[in-house]
């Protein structure tokens, strides 16, 4: 048997033992990489030499109707940066509606401080103080 032959009979049967929930060399997870450890093949013999059994191995475990572990945790992902979106989009609406409030007070600090200002450049009267008698 030619070492590709053989190769592919490996795969099969590993393909089946995970289908079937009794992985032998792997921890049975439906990906590629529990596929080509439970074969005892390097994964690359899936992702390059041996295309058709990728897409069968793939095709069954979409026909199984679950999800693999790598969409699972894309589907995580996506999950909760679609919450960080939210929580961002929120975030920044409420900065938006902060802006008009501070723009107003610093417009009015603004304006006293101008009022200060020319207070204390303006001229002040002159006041003399009267001189203490000193005590009888």
């Amino acid at each position: 048997m030619s070492p590709a032959l053989d190769e592919r009979d490996h795969i099969r049967a590993a393909m089946d033992r995970i289908l079937s929930g009794k992985p032998q060399h792997s921890n049975g997870a439906l990906t590629i990489v529990a596929l080509a450890q439970e074969a005892g093949v390097p994964r690359n013999a899936l992702t390059q030499r041996h295309l058709d059994l990728k897409n069968e191995f793939y095709e069954h475990v979409r026909q199984r109707g679950s999800m693999t572990d790598a969409e699972a945790r894309l589907r995580a992902t996506i999950t909760k940066l679609k919450k960080t979106i939210a929580n961002k989009n929120a975030e920044l609406e409420q900065l938006r509606a902060d802006v008009p409030a501070l723009v107003r007070t610093v417009n009015q600090l603004t304006l006293e401080n101008q009022q200060l200002r020319e207070a204390l450049e303006a001229p002040r009267g002159n006041v003399v103080p009267f001189a203490r008698s000193p005590p009888p």
